[in-house]
């Protein structure tokens, strides 16, 4: 069946679909059987809009399905519409054009047999000829035709220059017209679809005899580097000079030329430049209307608090501390007296230091006032412990907006300006994740008058995403901020607590191995370190302290490559704890081979899929950050059915599951916002960026009973010593110092 082989994995295969076995009309990816000279294989791959009947060239590779035996991976292809009379038939019985069905198939295939398609192309008023077709619904029939077509011309002219699923997001963007707007302009790709990159652009332009200096070019330049700094590290703007001297260096264009192309952008406001002192920030224009958005609402809800009567504050915390049991501190009181006195107040602290204490005051105090409360984190995991610890539901902020998926996966949030949040209060924990996005939506759902408390911990690692907000309010000083500092006699004893905070005062922790709860545990090859990591998660612990390997001992990394990444600690401790056994079900995706009874981690929020409980409960949504085990997998509807440690069961398609990846060991970033009972940090030669103060504070602070340091000593001592913080270029900070009131 091959045609031919261009190399030893790479084939081209030919044949007539003549079964769908699986279409997904969101991304594209679809199982069919094709048939060529009566052999039959199963592909599979993205091939949108695909249709029994069709002929299909298809490039790519064969792979051997655990169950269903050898397939063929789609890479590229390319599709002809059907000549022959049954083909024809086949092909409009599937139902691939809207308003014909099998029966009205037969009746036109009948009438105009191997010339159907060119009928309905150009001729379709000939259709009303045909029993049960009027003239309108001919001419639904010709448009539906049509637009197949024109799907058809986008997905064949990126042949060979996009992937099939970029290609289909061109055409969701811009239908049957991309082609002509594309050839006017093919940096538009690099500007407006999300996964093109300027490279990308760039070839296919240069392909188009487009001029290495043409100002679409540059001027689409400089907005990628913009774009770039945004996601990657989460920068809202970049100095002019820097950008200058970057998009010219990338580009390989004059400098002048760059700086012409920021004028013409500016002028079009595609992209803002302010400044700030002696320097102009340039940002495109979506991120500085977001931080000026923040500026402004956070003055408005200062300006705005409803005054709350309040005799005498003390005896009213006096009441809470005898509902409690616990005596508050002098910043703790400070803390809840500020909740209640201003529009907008943050409480800041490193763990054992009572922020947990305050939340709960703050809203038994609340309660009494007759004022609404709602409590919201940036992750599920966090939403979960903020539960726990106050005895009040938490939403994730996401649920809280009550957000969704557009078509093109864009986030949508229902509750905004228009449709606000009905509360007095909004108490938000793990504050230092949320992002600049994240935080304008929120801002756009609170009513002027609603009371904003962000607690957090600003020490530890700054939001993935654009932005470093809870750290720019803070070091604006147009806040009140009270800064929770004494470790509580409950915590002392916990050399997880003391640790952290010698951490965070740069100074080395006892790593002597003493304690009862923080060890080091020295290791000087990356083989030596593995080995160790995966003894102490299989046998050691376990054994010593009853933990489960899996749901309650998480190895967090600072990187994800090298040899204590997570990459390769995956791949090791999958092999030990989930090996690959007969009868054990499996597939592949871009983020590797996933089998039942593997540890995954939810890596985007996803508040579509349904869950339900042992005890019945049922529901929406799973979370970044959600660490459960796949349970099934059913290969015959290609759907995985998992369970996530709060004993919540999912089931989504396979073709979804590249939100999800393997969770035996994950990231500190990954880790925020979450606690596990014991955690394991590997330490080894890793890039320098990513060996911080904060990094590995970061990942102490996630231990709730046990930590455990493996590898190298002198890494960890550079870690500690290095307290270069991801100094952001963010202009919140300086949007807001102007009003500073010196108020902490």
């Amino acid at each position: 069946m091959p045609e031919n082989t261009e190399n030893e994995n790479r084939q081209t295969i030919t044949g007539t679909v003549e079964e769908i076995v699986f279409q997904n009309p969101d991304n594209g990816y679809v199982i069919c059987v094709i048939e060529n000279g009566g052999e039959f294989a199963t592909v599979t791959g993205t091939i949108p809009g695909i249709n029994e009947g069709e002929m299909i060239k298809a490039v790519g590779k064969w792979v051997n399905h655990p169950t269903y035996g050898r397939q063929f991976c789609v890479e590229e292809y390319s599709r002809d519409l059907p000549e022959m009379t049954p083909a024809i038939l086949a092909y409009l019985s599937s139902g691939a054009v809207r308003g014909i069905g099998p029966v009205t198939a037969k009746r036109i295939v009948d009438m105009y047999g191997e010339n159907t398609l060119s009928v309905i192309d150009e001729h379709p008023e000939w259709l009303s000829d045909v029993k049960g077709i009027t003239p309108k619904k001919a001419a639904e029939i010709a448009k539906s035709f049509k637009n197949q077509f024109g799907m058809r011309q986008v997905m064949l002219y990126f042949q060979g220059l996009l992937s099939p699923k970029l290609a289909l997001k061109v055409y969701k963007r811009w239908g049957s017209v991309a082609i002509d707007l594309l050839r006017d302009n093919p940096y538009l790709l690099c500007d407006e679809i999300d996964g093109v990159s300027f490279d990308k652009a760039d070839a296919i332009a240069k392909g188009m005899g487009i001029d290495k200096e043409d100002e679409e070019r540059i001027m689409a330049g400089i907005k990628y580097l913009l774009y770039l700094e945004l996601n990657r590290s989460g920068n809202c703007y970049l100095p002019l000079e820097e950008l200058v001297k970057r998009a010219s260096e990338m580009l390989e264009t004059d400098s002048e030329l760059v700086k012409e192309g920021v004028v013409t952008l500016s002028h079009r406001t595609e992209i803002i430049a302010v400044k700030y002192g002696n320097t102009t920030a340039v940002y495109l224009e979506n991120i500085y209307r977001a931080e000026k958005y923040c500026a402004e609402k956070l003055k408005i809800l200062c300006d705005t608090k409803i005054n709350i009567p309040l005799s005498d504050a003390e005896k009213e915390i006096e009441k809470s501390e005898k509902k409690s049991g616990i005596t508050l501190q002098g910043l703790q009181v400070d803390a809840v007296k500020s909740a209640v006195e201003e529009g907008v107040m943050i409480v800041t602290g490193c763990p054992g230091t009572g922020k947990t204490t305050v939340i709960r005051t703050i809203i038994d105090l609340f309660g009494r006032l007759d004022i609404s409360v709602c409590l919201a984190a940036p992750t599920g995991r966090a939403a979960k412990r903020m539960t726990e610890s106050s005895g009040l539901y938490a939403k994730t902020i996401h649920r809280l907006l009550e957000s969704e998926y557009t078509s093109d996966d864009r986030i949508e949030f229902q509750r905004n300006e228009d449709n606000p949040l009905d509360f007095g209060a909004v108490i938000v924990d793990e504050a230092s994740m949320i992002d600049i996005f994240l935080f304008t939506a929120l801002l756009k759902a609170l009513k002027p008058g609603t009371r904003l408390i962000l607690i957090g911990d600003v020490d530890q690692l700054p939001p993935v995403g654009a932005g470093d907000v809870f750290g720019d309010l803070i070091k604006s000083g147009s806040f009140t901020t009270v800064r929770l500092k004494e470790i509580f006699r409950q915590s002392k004893d916990s050399l997880i607590i003391s640790s952290a905070h010698m951490i965070n005062e740069g100074e080395m922790p006892p790593i002597d191995n003493k304690g009862n709860d923080f060890f080091f545990m020295p290791r000087k090859s990356g083989a030596e370190l593995r080995e160790l990591v995966m003894e102490l998660c299989k046998e050691r612990l376990p054994k010593a302290y009853g933990y489960d390997s899996l749901s309650e001992i998480q190895v967090v990394c600072p990187s994800r490559k090298g040899e204590a990444g997570t990459n390769a600690l995956n791949a090791a401790m999958r092999e030990l704890f989930n090996p690959k056994e007969f009868g054990k079900k499996e597939f592949v995706t871009n983020n590797g081979v996933f089998r039942e009874g593997d540890k995954i981690m939810q890596i985007r929020n996803n508040y579509d899929t349904e869950w339900e409980t042992p005890d019945g409960r049922r529901g929406n949504g799973v979370f970044n950050g959600d660490i459960g085990f796949i349970e099934r997998i059913d290969e015959e509807s290609e759907t995985v059915e998992y369970v996530f440690d709060d004993e919540r069961r999912a089931a989504c398609d396979i073709s979804s599951f590249e939100d999800i990846e393997h969770a035996y060991a994950i990231t500190v970033h990954k880790s925020q916002g979450s606690e596990y009972k014991a955690v394991v940090i590997p330490l080894f030669d890793c890039p320098r960026g990513l060996m911080t103060r904060n990094m590995i504070y970061t990942a102490v602070t996630r231990a709730q009973n046990l930590v455990i340091i493996v590898g190298k000593a002198e890494i960890l001592a550079e870690m500690i010593k290095n307290n270069v913080r991801m100094n952001k270029f963010t202009g919140l900070f300086h949007m807001l110092k102007s009003d500073a009131q010196g108020k902490e």
